[in-house]
Order: C-alpha cells, then sequence, then structure tokens
C-alpha cells in the first residue's frame, strides 16, 4: 500500500470515529438543536448574568452530552471504565449531593427575617400551591403518582428538592426533572417578573414596608432545633434535607464554628453547584431529551412554578388589604424557595416603582419559608409514594 493510500486510510478513519458524521445523519438535527440550546443558556449566563454560578455549568454539561462520541455520560462496561460525568452524576441519582447542598444553602440563609415576621410563612406555604396544582394536572394526563410528585416538586423552585424527591420515586425522569428545575430557578428574573406586574398594581407594587425588629442571637440559635425536631417528627421523610438545612444554619449562628461555616458556604457549596449542575447538563443527551413525555414535564414545571408565584403574591395582596397596605404583596413571588434569587427579584420589581424602596429583607422571610416549605411538600410526596 502506498504511502498516500495509507494516509488516505487513516485521515478516513479519523472521521468515520469523529463526531461530524453523526451529526448529519437521520437524527443528527436533534443534537444540533441542543446544542444550538446549550449556547443559548451560555449566552444567557454570561451575557445577561441570569444566575451564572446554576446555568453556565448546566449549559457546558449540555453541550458535552450531545457532542456525539464524546461519551462522558457512558455506564461503566467489561471493557470500559465509564464516562467522568457518569460518575459525578451518582452524586445526584444517590441523593448524595442535594442533602449537601442544603447544608451550605443553611449557613448561608438568615432566618432572622422569617423569625421577626412569622407571618411570612404563610407566604411561603401559599407559593408551594403550584406543586400540588402540577401534581394533579400531572395524574391527570396519565402519569403515576410518583411521576407527578416529581413533576409537580419543580413548582418550589428548588433543584436540590426536585433532584433528591425525584431519585427516590421516579429516577427514570430525572434527568427531565432535574434540567427543568434548574433552568427554572436560573431564569426566575424572566419568568417571574410579568406575573407580578400582572397580579398587583402600581400602588401596592409602591408600598414601602416598616423595618423588622432585631432579633436576638438566642432566636436564631433555637430556631434550627425547634424546626429540625418538630419537621422531622411530623414528616421524617424530611429528615436529610431540613437536617442538613438547619444543621447548616446552626453552624453558622452558633458563633463557634466560624471556619466550618465558611467552608460550607463557600468552597463546598461551589464544589457542588459545579458538580451538579454540569452533570445535570450532561443528563440532556438528545437522543432521549427530545420526546414528547420530556416536553410534557417541561411544560409542567413551568405551570407548576408560574402558579406558585401567582399564589405568594395572591395571598400577599390579601395581606396587603388586611393590614391595611402596610404589607407589599411583591414578597409573596420570594416565597418560592430559590434563595436569594426570589427575594432579589422581588426586590428588584419593586424598586422599579418606588426607588426608596427596600424589600430585600422582607422578601428573605417568605423565601427562606419557602425553602422549608418545598421539604415538607417533598416529605409530604416521600410519605405518601415512597
Amino acid at each position: 500500500m502506498s504511502f498516500i493510500n495509507r494516509l488516505a486510510e487513516i485521515f478516513s478513519g479519523l472521521l468515520e470515529d469523529s463526531g461530524f458524521l453523526l451529526l448529519i445523519d437521520g437524527d443528527g438535527y436533534k443534537y444540533i438543536i441542543m446544542i444550538c440550546v446549550a449556547i443559548f443558556f451560555m449566552y444567557l449566563a454570561i451575557v445577561k448574568k441570569y444566575e451564572p454560578l446554576l446555568l453556565l455549568p448546566i449549559a457546558f454539561g449540555m453541550l458535552l452530552a450531545n457532542l456525539p462520541g464524546a461519551g462522558l455520560m457512558a455506564e461503566p462496561t467489561e471493557d470500559s471504565v465509564g464516562g467522568l460525568l457518569y460518575y459525578l452524576y451518582q452524586g445526584d441519582a444517590l441523593g448524595i449531593f442535594p442533602p449537601l447542598i442544603f447544608l451550605g444553602v443553611g449557613v448561608m440563609t438568615d432566618f432572622g427575617p422569617l423569625i421577626a415576621n412569622p407571618k411570612s410563612l404563610l407566604l411561603g406555604a401559599a407559593a408551594q400551591v403550584g406543586i400540588f396544582i402540577a401534581f394533579l394536572g400531572a395524574l391527570a394526563m396519565g402519569m403515576t403518582p410518583q411521576e407527578a410528585a416529581s413533576v409537580g416538586i419543580i413548582g418550589g423552585a428548588d433543584g436540590p428538592t426536585a433532584i433528591y424527591t425525584t431519585t427516590k420515586l421516579a429516577p427514570h425522569i430525572l434527568s427531565t426533572v432535574a434540567v427543568a428545575a434548574y433552568s427554572y430557578m436560573a431564569l426566575i428574573p424572566i419568568i417571574q417578573p410579568p406575573i407580578m406586574k400582572l397580579l398587583t398594581t402600581k400602588k401596592e407594587r409602591a408600598v414601602k414596608m416598616e423595618q423588622l425588629r432585631p432579633v436576638s442571637k438566642t432566636e436564631k440559635i433555637i430556631f434550627p432545633v425547634m424546626v429540625s425536631i418538630l419537621v422531622i417528627l411530623i414528616l421524617p421523610s424530611t429528615a436529610s434535607l431540613i437536617g442538613m438545612l438547619m444543621l447548616g444554619n446552626l453552624l453558622k449562628v452558633c458563633g463557634v464554628t466560624e471556619k466550618i461555616a465558611s467552608h460550607a458556604s463557600e468552597a463546598l457549596m461551589y464544589i457542588l453547584s459545579l458538580f451538579i449542575g454540569i452533570s445535570v447538563g450532561a443528563t440532556t443527551d438528545a437522543a432521549t431529551f427530545l420526546t414528547a413525555s420530556t416536553l410534557k414535564i417541561v411544560v409542567l414545571g413551568l405551570f407548576a412554578f408560574m402558579v406558585s408565584t401567582a399564589g405568594g403574591v395572591l395571598l400577599g395582596k390579601l395581606m396587603y388589604r388586611l393590614s391595611g397596605g402596610k404589607i407589599n404583596p411583591l414578597i409573596g413571588a420570594a416565597g418560592v424557595s430559590a434563595v436569594p434569587m426570589a427575594a432579589r427579584v422581588a426586590q428588584n420589581v419593586g424598586k422599579e416603582e418606588n426607588p426608596n424602596n427596600y424589600l430585600l429583607m422582607h422578601a428573605m422571610g417568605p423565601n427562606v419559608a419557602g425553602v422549608i416549605g418545598s421539604a415538607v411538600a417533598s416529605g409530604i410526596f416521600l410519605t405518601l409514594f415512597q
């Protein structure tokens, strides 16, 4: 065989082993669609700065999963050790990463606004209504109770809780539920404001709330301990999430574990967010993701999130009237458990109407209540259907 023929054979083999041929075969357009979606998400994360710590790893994981031939999510076989992201994904699939994320969230969470204004708990509860309405809708569309519960929990806008619930109830739809939950968390600045403005008047959005009372250190120490005891005794299935959330918060407020709290809220959270984001994004393989059932889950999840936002705002409007106009109903939208993204959105929308308005700390009350609320909703589903 001549040198030229041998060289041609080598290049032909390289082309056959490359992913380019897979992109132009019958289903290659699906990979191209998913690659375009991944690039769009990167644009939102980098240019628009929509929660880049979440959206960028998800987008890049999505990109890697849809480059044919990469095999980063390949399962291990007798002849192969499996792909890198497959092993990272086991932290999601085995329910390890979500409770650890809750540990970091607990350190980063200030329950002071909730303690100072216990009525915030009602707004956090109202913002979980979308979970149960979407659950009923999913049942009506033919899903099993386990699948319906996993889809409904997306309405809490809590990625770790959605992953944890789905791993226990319907692991076969974990990839879709996880991507939907984290994507909606990242897109809160786009999804929530139109709903908030539709359901409120300019006068309501401009309401300036009174400063919250100071909360003592003793109150802050007692709170996570009491919440752990009460919630876990009522719903033992919430122990992993509520336990880690409250442990993280206790590490922060007790004043004797500063170094542990610092690492849990910074290094640990960044690492876990990266691992969860890229591994969740890597589950969006075009061959399995672009299906009718996936579209159904994504649509139902968006519906759940929108209804949850509306539920919080509507209860906020009721409290606005009952308080004689002292409560800004926008803080109700922060009742979804995306901390602190939803609270920041309430602050920004309120400031558009009244530049002197500062709703962030008031919105943090419903926001942290929503974290507890979504974990409780998860516990109810796990108790009923696991």
